[in-house]
């Protein structure tokens, strides 16, 4: 959710240049942002512990750093931004809202409103540092050319292309199997699209197979592309259809239109896909489960709440990913 900031960041202040701190996974996400580096974090390995973050720290100092911005607001950040504040380095922390999260999802005494968005959030942060961004205003990047790695397992596009990424980290985020199987049948039925549904992971790939059983238009990626090659192909989606989950802020982070599900956990928390219409989000019953959102991250579901995303009708689905298109 931070790179589409960064991309305002640098095209407002071309005498700005970034080092991005975060575990070494998510480098290609900021490979194409110009004046933008990458910084690796060996969390479990040398900047481990205590001792671990004072090597991090010198680390970093030797890149001259002059200003700080945590958007993490974890105790690694904090330690990291403290030593640079100890050394007159100003510093700026994102406001994570953690007790307006903690009246959103409570049962008892619940206050049902819209949090700041994370990524206004974060630009908050960079206007304390002196650096003030309009995010209404961001420019994505084109469309990638198929690499010949992607295309062998794409095929040159044709129709529509729609992502699917049907799974999440916590139970409470994940739409029924049965239900999702609806909803990836009746796209099928469409010959004008191509489908292509993203999971990683043995039990996930095994279900990607099932959903995708029987259909000449359907492309399991799970487990045949790497993380750049599946924002290369990411980019040249016309829609992701996404649970709350890494998905679907990646498509947002490349301007795909994203059209999410919401369960235990609910846009209102701020996590909703950037420059996303809020009518994308697609929520479970509130009048039928009034206790929603049970969870900022999906790990917790009240007693009863299990169906909550039953409330959602494939149909309802279908039918907002055809008016999108169109």
């Amino acid at each position: 959710m931070t790179v589409p900031l960064l991309r305002a960041l640098i095209a407002k202040y071309p005498d700005v240049k970034v080092t991005i701190l975060s575990r070494a996974f998510f480098k290609p996400f900021f490979d194409d942002i110009e004046r933008v580096t990458f910084f690796a974090a060996d969390v479990n390995g040398r900047h481990k512990g205590f001792l671990g973050l004072l090597r991090l720290f010198r680390e970093l100092k030797a890149l001259k750093v002059d200003a700080v911005a945590d958007l993490h607001n974890v105790l690694r950040s904090k330690v990291v931004a403290k030593l640079f504040s100890l050394m007159g380095k100003p510093t700026a922390t994102t406001d994570k809202a953690r007790y307006e999260k903690k009246a959103l999802t409570r049962a008892v005494n619940k206050v049902f409103r819209q949090l700041t968005p994370i990524v206004e959030r974060h630009a908050k942060t960079f206007e304390k540092l002196g650096y003030p961004i309009d995010i209404t205003s961001i420019t994505f990047p084109e469309k990638q050319p198929l690499t010949l790695e992607v295309k062998a397992i794409s095929g040159e596009k044709s129709g529509k292309w729609i992502g699917i990424a049907p799974f999440a980290q916590h139970r409470g985020k994940v739409y029924p199997t049965d239900l999702m199987q609806e909803v990836i049948d009746k796209l099928a039925d469409n010959t004008e699209y191509t489908l292509f549904l993203f999971g990683g992971g043995k039990e996930e790939t095994v279900q990607l197979e099932k959903f995708a059983q029987g259909k000449n238009n359907i492309v399991v990626t799970a487990g045949r592309l790497k993380l750049d090659q599946e924002l290369n192909l990411i980019s040249n989606l016309d829609l992701m259809l996404s649970m709350d989950s890494g998905n679907a802020h990646m498509a947002a982070m490349l301007g795909v239109k994203v059209i999410t599900f919401w369960g235990a956990t609910h846009p209102y928390a701020g996590f909703a896909p950037f420059n996303q219409p809020a009518d994308y989000a697609i929520t479970a019953n509130r009048e039928q489960y009034p206790l929603l959102p049970t969870s900022i991250y999906g790990n917790k579901i009240v007693e009863g709440y299990e169906d909550a995303m039953r409330t959602i009708k494939p149909e309802i689905v279908v039918d907002k990913i055809s008016a999108v298109l169109s």
